[in-house]
């Protein structure tokens, strides 16, 4: 996983752009997310689902108030299945690159992390700590 200022999957490859940054702030700003899931030789030909959301540092669900004042957590997901290729080595994972570009999210000052779930399981190392500046230390 990897903060950006813009992500995009092109011919099953993950471009990033203004990548690698982990504070951002005060000011709202636009962001994009870049994933690379390597999915098992043996978990191939079989459907996959995954979410990302955004936690604050007490490790709760952000939630966005949205036009019709209702609060929606910020989060995204969705299915996927990598099917093998002919001729691939037995045993070779398969990538699995995911972008996803958000508008300027209003957040408060504090610590942050987007923490990924996969069929319902998350590692520690599945997470992307990001730090939202307040104005006094700029």
């Amino acid at each position: 996983m990897i903060l950006a200022d813009y992500a995009v999957v092109s011919d099953g490859k993950l471009t990033i752009v203004g990548g690698g940054w982990s504070q951002t702030g005060p000011e709202p700003s636009a962001f994009g997310i870049g994933l690379l899931i390597q999915v098992p030789w043996d978990q191939a030909n079989t459907r996959h689902a995954f979410s990302v959301e955004l936690l604050d540092a007490d490790g709760a669900e952000v939630v966005i108030r949205t036009e019709d004042e209702d609060e929606q957590p910020v989060a995204f997901g969705g299915e996927f299945e990598v099917g093998r290729p002919p001729g691939l080595k037995p045993g070779t994972p398969l990538d699995f690159p995911v972008a996803v570009n958000s508008t300027p999210l209003p957040l408060e000052p504090g610590r942050y992390e987007w923490r990924l779930t996969i069929d319902g399981q998350s590692r520690e190392f599945w997470t992307l700590p990001f730090t939202v500046r307040s104005e006094e230390s700029q």
